[in-house]
């Protein structure tokens, strides 16, 4: 939907269990559809798609777009963005660090990619233009082939290139990096970049199709999570050339580390489906892979957990979270319209949260809805 002029606002479906496009369709038919109906339903509904790899191929299978096209058209929906972050299952099973497997070094990435933007080619309004996220590059752990991965998002950009030329829309991938991830805060995301255009220059590649259609999906609950300032990361991001593909309106969790009653309440967010990784505000900041491996005491005055929880509702006392990286990158884009035009709300962990951030999902999603819009109408009264 139309949140302003500039800006495309919808819901990750990624909250919602659904590996084969069967699955995909029935959540679209019926969760997101209840969404639409209570957040929007006299004006164009914007889906933010999420489709594993498998539902990828399934869609592209004899006459499946043409049906989802025309039944995007018969409910006044439209999509401009897709999650291509999770290849394989997202719920319902232990993902961790799979999550970020395949990488960018395989060429089984690459192939789902490519599957994604010839959908979202096809699908999104020419208006919107269309992005795709995924994953930034790869993990730490993996220790991966760089080179690899700057070959693989190299064919990407030519590919989104020849398809965007012929469509006349404008199409963009946007790498999404997150505590762990080959690159992960600001930081290390321009390095990457210049390391990426350096290895260009090296192999004589023209570095446009990069600018153009690779840039970085900015998830506000990542970037909190490194203790990162919005407003300088995003205006250091741009001045470098970057492009901004989509903005996560996403919260993550925060605690005072010398509280006991805090260290006792986190650990009802430690659970086995997803990596929980905790960054300390040390000087460096001190990071562990999961909730799990946390350990204490320290010097530190605030720890964060990439643990999504709802953008409308603070965690009981003694907890916090970074509520206010989300608001902040809203205002920059109050005061920088043409920054990014493309938001999704992304809170994908409804199914684990503790019982007492938990209530029926659409009731859930349309809260995250109303204060996005409440936050904004406050920002431009």
């Amino acid at each position: 939907m139309k949140l302003s002029p500039d800006h495309h606002l919808a819901y990750c479906t990624n909250i919602h269990p659904a590996e084969t496009w069967a699955e995909t369709l029935h959540v679209l038919k019926n969760d997101v559809v209840a969404v639409r109906d209570r957040v929007s339903p006299d004006k164009a509904f914007a889906i933010g798609l999420r489709l594993s790899a498998q539902a990828a191929g399934e869609l592209l299978e004899e006459n499946h777009l043409d049906e989802f096209q025309t039944w995007l058209e018969s409910e006044n929906c439209y999509i401009f963005t897709i999650n291509g972050f999770p290849y394989g299952a997202f719920h319902g099973t232990s993902v961790k660090e799979k999550v970020y497997q395949p990488d960018w070094t395989k060429l089984a990435r690459l192939v789902y990619t490519e599957q994604l933007f010839t959908i979202i080619d096809r699908l999104c309004p020419a208006e919107s233009g269309g992005s795709v996220s995924t994953l930034p590059g790869s993990f730490k752990e993996f220790e991966a082939d760089e080179k690899l991965i700057f070959e693989n998002l190299y064919s990407i950009a030519l590919t989104i290139e020849h398809l965007s030329t012929k469509s006349g829309k404008d199409l963009h991938l946007g790498l999404e990096p997150e505590p762990l991830g080959h690159f992960e805060n600001t930081e290390e995301t321009l390095a990457f970049f210049e390391r990426f255009f350096s290895w260009c220059e090296s192999k004589d590649y023209d570095q446009e199709p990069i600018r153009k259609h690779i840039g970085i999906n900015y998830d506000t609950c990542h970037f909190a999570l490194e203790f990162d300032d919005c407003h300088q990361s995003l205006k250091a991001l741009t001045d470098a050339g970057l492009r901004i593909s989509k903005i996560h309106l996403s919260n993550a969790l925060s605690f005072d580390p010398q509280n006991n009653e805090a260290l006792l309440a986190i650990q009802q967010f430690n659970e086995p489906t997803y990596l929980h990784q905790v960054i300390l505000n040390t000087t460096p900041l001190t990071r562990f892979k999961d909730l799990p491996e946390f350990t204490e005491p320290t010097t530190a005055t605030e720890g964060r957990i990439h643990f999504h929880v709802p953008l409308y509702s603070e965690p009981l006392a003694p907890l916090g979270s970074t509520l206010d990286h989300a608001e902040a990158a809203l205002s920059y884009l109050q005061e920088h319209p043409k920054a990014c035009p493309h938001l999704e709300i992304e809170t994908y962990t409804w199914g684990v949260l503790p019982g007492h951030l938990q209530k029926p999902l659409t009731d859930q999603i349309s809260s995250e809805y109303q204060w996005v819009f409440e936050t904004v109408r406050k920002r431009s009264s």
